[in-house]
């Protein structure tokens, strides 16, 4: 298994459609950054939110998850309350290939603010948009600026293809659209 340079993510979003939209450099000049780096691509987080919310006192359960958890937050930027966290979404919308791993993590400039992005994997064959989750660790408000870089993707290419991938397993997050709450 091989960590993919960018010109092969460039390859892959240009011919094969793996990441739209796409943005081939990195975008720096007054955002946190976006776009492909040397062995990986920042996301963009969307502008729209699921704050979690505890004004109805419902259980955390995630076998039989209660939407009423959260509160819909639509808007060029979010505010997570101390110690509490958020689910959004990439503004991009992924198709990953079958003998490819992608390994989501968070930026360092959201993690130096205490703001932390769940480590997550994009399986083989999976597609869709990503559905982020940001955790404010601080006992402060956190504020997540939409349609800049949020997290970083790192991409791995096995030496073959798995003998199932999570599309032939017709996996429960296969072609969402939208911040996907959890699924049983």
């Amino acid at each position: 298994m091989a960590i993919k340079s960018d010109r092969w993510i460039r390859r892959m979003a240009e011919e094969h459609g793996m990441i739209e939209p796409y943005a081939a450099e990195q975008v720096r000049e007054g955002v946190i950054s976006y776009g492909v780096s040397s062995f990986g691509y920042d996301v963009r987080v969307a502008d729209e939110y699921k704050v979690f919310t505890d004004v109805f006192s419902v259980v955390v359960d995630p076998k039989a998850f209660d939407p009423r958890s959260f509160v819909d937050i639509r808007g060029d930027h979010c505010i997570i309350p101390p110690r509490s966290f958020a689910l959004a979404r990439t503004l991009e919308y992924f198709r990953i290939p079958k003998d490819v791993l992608v390994v989501c993590v968070g930026k360092s400039t959201y993690a130096r603010c205490g703001i932390i992005v769940n480590v997550t994997p994009l399986e083989p064959e999976w597609e869709g948009h990503l559905t982020l989750e940001i955790s404010n660790t601080t006992p402060l408000p956190a504020k997540i600026y939409s349609n800049e870089g949020l997290a970083q993707l790192l991409f791995f290419q096995g030496d073959e293809a798995p003998a199932v991938t999570y599309a032939m397993r017709r996996g429960k997050y296969q072609g969402q659209r939208g911040v996907t709450l959890p699924k049983l």
